[in-house]
C-alpha cells in the first residue's frame, strides 16, 4: 500500500522521497521509531492519504447544539446575538457540560488534536460558569484552549482589565474581544495590547463581522505594530474586507504581514448571517481569502458556530469547513495548498508548533482510506490514527 502526502505539509519535501504527483508525493512508507521518515518508490495498486491531525481554530463550545430549543431563528448578527443571549437562562453546569462534550466528540471524530473555543465572558470581571466547565473539560482534553470573548470597550475599565487579564494569565487562557466599529474602539485596544504584553497573553479577535464600512482589522494591526506586540494574532471573520478597494486592501495587507496577523474565515456562520435581504442573498459573507493567501497572509478556516442561533447546521469539523470555503470562495485546485488553513498555519496561530508530517510522530498523523485528497476534503472517509495503519 502506498501513502500520499501533500508537499506543503512537509518540512523538507525534496528529502522525503517518493514520486511527485501534482501537489502530492506518493510512495511506500518508511517508518522508524514511531515516525514516518520518508517514502520509497511507489509499489502498490492502492494508496491512502496521510495528513497531520487537524486544528479547530475557532468555535463556540458554550453555544453549540442549542438550536433545537431556540424556536424559529434566522436573521442577521444582532438578531442571533439577542436570541442566543436569551438562551443563557438554560446554561446550567450540566447543560454546558453535555453540549460541550458533544462538540468535543465531533472534533475528535473529525481528527482534531487542537481546539480553541471562545467563551462568552459577560458584563463583569467574574469568570462565567462556561469558563469553569470548559476548564474542567480541558483536563481530559489537553488540546482545548479557552478564549475569553469580551467586549472591546470593557477593557477601557481599569478594574475589569486588571482582574480579567490576571485571571486569563492564571488559567493560561486567551484574551479575546469583539470588535465591531464601536465608538471608543481605540481606547479599548490600547489597554488590550498593554495587558497582553504585560501578562504574555495570546490575542484572538472577532473583528468586522459584517459587510460594510468597518475597519477594526486595520486598527488592530496599527495597535499591534505601535505596541511592539510581536506574537501571532488571530483575527476571525474580517468580512468587511470584501468591501475594500484594491488600494485599501494592499495597505491593510501590508500591515497584517507586519503585525503577524492570521485571518480566520468562518464560512458557515458568515454565509448564513451576512448579506441578508428579503430574498436570496446575492453577496458572499466571507473575507478575501484568495487575495490574502496570494499576499502571504496566513489564512485559517474554522467551524465557528454549530447548531445554534448563529448557524442552525454544521459540525465541529475543520475539513467540512474547508470544503465549504472551497465552494464559497473559489479556492481552486491544486487543493493541497489550502490544507495549512486547518493544520500548520492554524497550529501556529494558536501558539503551537506546526505539525509537519516529517517532524511528527505517527500518533499525531491521520490516515484516510481514499485514493485522492479531493475525497478527503469531500468527507468520504473518517480519519484513522496513523499508528493503527503504518505500524
Amino acid at each position: 500500500m502506498d501513502v500520499q502526502v501533500p508537499n506543503c505539509l512537509l518540512r523538507n519535501p525534496a528529502q522525503f522521497g517518493g514520486t511527485v504527483e501534482g501537489d502530492m508525493r506518493r510512495g511506500q512508507p518508511i517508518t522508524h521509531n514511531g515516525h514516518l521518515v520518508g517514502l520509497g518508490p511507489p509499489g502498490g495498486q492502492t494508496s491512502v492519504v496521510l495528513l497531520p491531525k487537524l486544528v479547530e481554530a475557532h468555535c463556540h463550545l458554550d453555544k453549540c447544539h442549542t438550536q433545537h430549543r431556540l424556536g424559529p431563528v434566522g436573521g442577521d448578527l444582532p438578531h442571533a446575538i439577542a436570541t442566543q443571549q436569551a438562551d443563557k437562562a438554560n446554561w446550567t453546569e450540566a447543560d454546558l457540560h453535555r453540549r460541550a462534550t458533544q462538540g468535543l466528540a465531533e472534533a475528535r471524530r473529525a481528527g482534531c488534536h487542537l481546539i480553541r473555543s471562545h467563551v462568552d465572558w459577560g458584563d463583569t470581571a467574574t469568570p462565567p460558569l462556561a469558563w469553569s466547565v470548559l476548564g474542567a473539560l480541558a483536563q481530559d482534553h489537553p488540546g482545548l484552549q479557552r478564549a475569553a470573548l469580551t467586549g472591546v470597550l470593557q477593557w477601557a475599565d481599569p478594574a475589569f482589565a486588571s482582574t480579567v487579564a490576571k485571571q486569563l494569565a492564571t488559567d493560561k487562557g486567551v484574551l479575546g474581544a469583539f470588535v465591531y466599529d464601536q465608538p471608543g474602539l481605540q481606547d479599548g485596544l490600547w489597554v488590550i495590547f498593554d495587558m497582553a504584553n504585560r501578562y504574555g497573553l495570546p490575542l484572538d479577535f472577532h473583528v468586522d463581522e459584517g459587510l460594510g464600512d468597518m475597519n477594526g482589522l486595520e486598527a488592530i494591526a496599527d495597535t499591534a505594530i505601535a505596541t511592539g506586540y510581536g506574537r501571532p494574532i488571530l483575527c476571525g471573520h474580517a468580512v468587511s474586507l470584501m468591501d475594500r478597494g484594491a488600494m485599501d486592501l494592499d495597505r491593510i495587507t501590508d500591515k497584517l504581514l507586519a503585525a503577524e496577523i492570521h485571518i480566520c474565515a468562518l464560512p458557515t456562520t458568515n454565509l448564513y448571517l451576512q448579506g441578508r435581504t428579503d430574498g436570496t442573498p446575492d453577496r458572499r459573507g466571507l473575507t478575501r481569502l484568495r487575495e490574502l493567501h496570494a499576499a502571504g497572509v496566513p489564512i485559517l478556516i474554522g467551524s465557528d458556530n454549530v447548531a445554534d442561533a448563529f448557524c442552525p447546521t454544521g459540525a465541529h469539523d475543520p475539513m467540512a469547513a474547508l470544503s465549504l470555503a472551497i465552494l464559497a470562495a473559489h479556492l481552486d485546485p491544486p487543493l493541497a495548498r489550502w490544507l495549512p488553513s486547518i493544520t500548520t498555519h492554524a497550529a501556529a496561530a494558536l501558539g503551537q508548533p506546526p505539525a509537519y508530517i516529517d517532524a511528527s510522530p505517527l500518533d499525531a498523523l491521520s490516515v484516510y482510506h481514499v485514493p485522492d485528497l479531493a475525497d478527503v476534503i469531500a468527507g468520504r472517509a473518517l480519519p484513522i490514527n496513523a499508528t493503527k495503519v503504518l505500524t
